[in-house]
């Protein structure tokens, strides 16, 4: 025969009336007596009776939202017998702990979740170039606004600017356009002396640096020298609450911070491609004169004979890659969000996007002067 302390539960006619303590003290009694209804059963059920419950804690109340089911209790408890609002409060926050069950993880699918990613990557990299433009149509008004008051022009900002990207980038380009330009001749000379033709060498280093090599090497050096720079050093401003000060001063960081940059990149970046045109052809030069016994002289004549349009070609693509070099530094610098992390993410992705974009448009430029035959 039960105590009145003894837990227990009876189901007649639709009716679940509960018995004695459902606590902690009974909970291994109770586990090892309770089974658990049939789906069949919980559907019958209409009514719940706690007139003759002594004691409930969260281990009884578990227990039987288990033993009738989360979706069965949760209809009988609003409409619940003789239950105390604490109990039924209790009732609740067990039962809404208890439904907030992990969903069962899907079978993983390579395919779907890679067109996925590729979506994600376009819808990305659209709304990257619809902000890019936005901030170029920015730079522009910014530019043209003060172009006419030179009052308003950062000249010392300009000429520091300049020092930092054009001056201290020569011996870097230089060095690695020689080196580049002795790779070049070398690799050609090789192939060529195949067929007799070493002193076609001269004119592929030549054609090779003045169209494409000295304006993309240029160029890629300072997408990762210049524009992480720009972003580090605007990210790192924004952090501080350094570019907020300035809009409260009335001074505009477009025209205090992103126009001396962009302006220094497009004078310099030229410069920096005929520097690395000619270290380009002295590396080339060097190797003629060492490996292919071509005198420095004779190197120079063919060179003269080179048509001068390749040297309009790539310094013509110069200060179009120094603009969006610029751009992309100085917005990805804009759209750090307050933490190191970020400034650390975001120089990475101006490298990233400047390297991208730089060979692209040099890929087009190459197909389009092609077609048109110059």
């Amino acid at each position: 025969m039960e105590t009145d302390s003894s837990p227990s539960i009876k189901v007649q006619a639709g009716c679940v009336q509960i018995i004695g303590s459902w606590t902690l003290a009974h909970y291994s009694e109770l586990t090892q007596r309770l089974r658990p209804l049939a789906s069949a059963a919980q559907d019958e059920l209409t009514q719940l009776d706690a007139s003759d419950l002594n004691a409930l804690d969260t281990a009884g109340a578990a227990l039987l939202i288990d033993q009738l089911g989360i979706s069965t209790f949760r209809r009988l408890l609003p409409e619940a017998e003789a239950l105390s609002s604490e109990r039924q409060a209790l009732l609740l926050a067990v039962l809404e702990a208890m439904d907030q069950e992990e969903p069962t993880p899907q079978a993983p699918n390579r395919w779907a979740d890679s067109v996925a990613r590729l979506g994600e990557n376009m819808v990305s990299g659209w709304q990257q170039f619809v902000m890019l433009l936005g901030f170029m149509g920015l730079t522009l008004s910014t530019l043209a606004r003060t172009l006419f008051i030179p009052a308003r022009w950062r000249i010392t900002a300009l000429v520091a600017q300049i020092q930092q990207c054009g001056l201290n980038a020569v011996p870097i380009v230089a060095l690695l356009t020689f080196l580049v330009g002795a790779v070049v001749a070398f690799l050609g000379a090789t192939v060529l002396e195949n067929f007799g033709a070493t002193i076609y060498t001269v004119d592929l280093v030549a054609y090779s640096f003045l169209r494409e090599f000295g304006v993309l090497l240029s160029a890629i050096l300072l997408a990762g020298r210049t524009a992480s720079a720009f972003t580090a050093q605007l990210g790192a401003m924004k952090v501080n609450e350094e570019l907020d000060a300035l809009r409260t001063q009335g001074l505009d960081p477009m025209e205090l911070l992103v126009l001396p940059r962009m302006l220094a990149l497009v004078i310099t970046l030229p410069l920096l491609t005929f520097i690395g045109m000619l270290s380009g052809l002295f590396g080339g030069a060097l190797v003629c004169l060492l490996a292919l016994d071509i005198s420095f002289a004779q190197y120079m004549t063919i060179l003269q004979q080179v048509p001068v349009q390749h040297l309009l070609v790539g310094l013509g693509k110069a200060p179009i890659f120094a603009f969006l070099i610029a751009l992309i530094g100085c917005l990805e610098g804009f759209k750090v969000q307050g933490s190191a992390q970020s400034v650390g993410e975001h120089t990475t992705s101006s490298v990233v996007q400047s390297i991208f974009v730089v060979i692209l448009l040099d890929a087009i430029a190459a197909l389009f002067l092609m077609e048109m035959g110059w």
